[in-house]
């Protein structure tokens, strides 16, 4: 799979800012995580080992120097770079003696961060894990990943970077993409695959559920809630909660998981008291969930927390090299499952599904092999596949004709057949003699 380049630490409580890093340093393959302050880069700190920490030192709260002097004193292999609006003497004293090598003010060029970053990373003592390579998906698995594709390795480097960490990851891509797949290598994967893995649907709950079914409730909280139950949240404690299609998610509930992230605590439904808990926040959607803040349904400030590492799982149609590993994961599975046997494929099959688009990824395509499993007796041939699927040719507009030229050409048709037999040409025109008349005077 190549060389991993190193973990990042982005914090600043801008968030514009952040993006501006993560796209430059993500350019170059570099591996970001966002915190939009001191205390959630903290936590990241603890949970991952982060290789260069770059900072802003005006934040509300606990400010950057407070995070230099824990990262010097906690991290001391971690490399840190200094990017902040406001600079002194003062300031760069201060930096200076905590170990930073580089200090950048605000506004800076893409070159002049990289310059320094290429300085603390060439200062920093602790770069030989940076040439250690991961040789994974030899065999085109990765736990229930499937691919060799270039888009599927890069996804399982990043599955690689934040398996054994609580770090919040978003998973986006379109609908039947496999993001609960990866959802579950990243828990499963990593060291704390003992912890339970519960996944919510949270397209498939309706609202006025959702919350409940989250965070629990007690007795009493309303109508219907005659005792104290524990939600989603209370059952994944110590492991992993899945939280797809969270763009289905009311403003309520998402004040209450922006609780969860900042606090790492929850509240049920109707109760006073907050409860601890210790797990790993993983979300997905298909949705435009930037375009949701512009409508003000999502929160600005929950987009940010939930997207502190980001993995984009690529469509099908992006990954044709996938598909015939793919193909022989569902004819394994259904061959079985229909036949008491491993279903077989004509090898004229596979250069079709290279070549469709696949709207639906990889959801159609299990569909559509289970279906061409059942129809075939031992081997799937294209005959068994739908016509959607099949070479079709496309007419353009210069094959047409208008329609009173094709009405003509049939009307003719019809009446060469019956030997010029007016009556009867009209019978199987359904129409009458003066009709057909008018029609052959014009």
């Amino acid at each position: 799979m190549g060389l991993l380049k190193e973990n990042i630490l982005l914090v600043d409580d801008d968030i514009h800012i952040l993006e501006l890093l993560q796209r430059h340093l993500q350019a170059l393959q570099y591996h970001t995580f966002k915190a939009l302050s001191v205390k959630e880069a903290v936590t990241i700190l603890k949970d991952t080992k982060i290789d260069v920490l770059i900072t802003d030192l005006n934040m509300p709260e606990i400010d950057g120097f407070e995070l230099l002097k824990f990262t010097s004193e906690h991290y001391p292999k971690t490399g840190k770079l200094v990017i902040t609006g406001f600079p002194s003497i003062q300031d760069s004293l201060t930096v200076i003696k905590s170990g930073v090598v580089e200090y950048l003010t605000k506004p800076f060029t893409k070159n002049e961060l990289i310059n320094a970053l290429n300085k603390t990373l060439a200062q920093n003592k602790y770069q030989s894990s940076n040439n250690k390579k991961i040789n994974i998906l030899t065999d085109g698995t990765y736990g229930e990943i499937i691919g060799k594709s270039t888009g599927i390795k890069h996804v399982i480097q990043l599955i690689e970077r934040v398996k054994n960490n609580k770090a919040t990851v978003f998973i986006s891509g379109e609908s039947g993409t496999g993001k609960e797949l990866v959802a579950r290598s990243i828990h499963y994967q990593g060291q704390f695959s003992k912890g339970p893995f519960i996944a919510v649907n949270c397209g498939g709950i309706p609202e006025n559920l959702l919350e409940a079914e989250l965070f629990g409730y007690v007795k009493g909280a309303f109508t219907g809630a005659d005792t104290n139950r524990n939600g989603f949240f209370q059952a994944a404690n110590g492991g992993t909660i899945f939280l797809d299609e969270i763009g289905n998610a009311s403003l309520a509930v998402q004040s209450r998981l922006l609780r969860v992230l900042q606090e790492k605590e929850v509240i049920k439904v109707g109760a006073q008291k907050a409860e601890k808990i210790d797990l790993r926040i993983i979300t997905a959607t298909n949705s435009n969930l930037k375009e949701m803040i512009k409508n003000k349904s999502f929160r600005e400030d929950l987009y940010y927390r939930l997207t502190v590492v980001e993995i984009d799982v690529p469509p099908l149609r992006n990954r044709p090299e996938d598909i015939s590993l793919l193909a022989d994961k569902f004819l394994y599975k259904y061959g079985l499952e229909y036949k008491d046997r491993i279903a077989k494929m004509d090898p004229d099959v596979i250069p079709i599904l290279e070549r469709y688009n696949w709207p639906g990824n990889i959801r159609e395509l299990e569909n559509i092999l289970q279906r061409a499993i059942i129809l075939s007796d031992k081997t799937v041939t294209v005959e068994v596949l739908p016509e959607s699927l099949k070479y079709n040719i496309s007419f353009s507009e210069s094959h047409f004709i208008p329609l009173k030229d094709m009405e003509k050409q049939y009307i003719l048709k019809v009446l060469r057949a019956c030997n010029n037999n007016k009556t009867r040409a009209a019978e199987l025109l359904q129409i009458n003699r003066k009709t057909l008349r008018e029609k052959l005077k014009d």
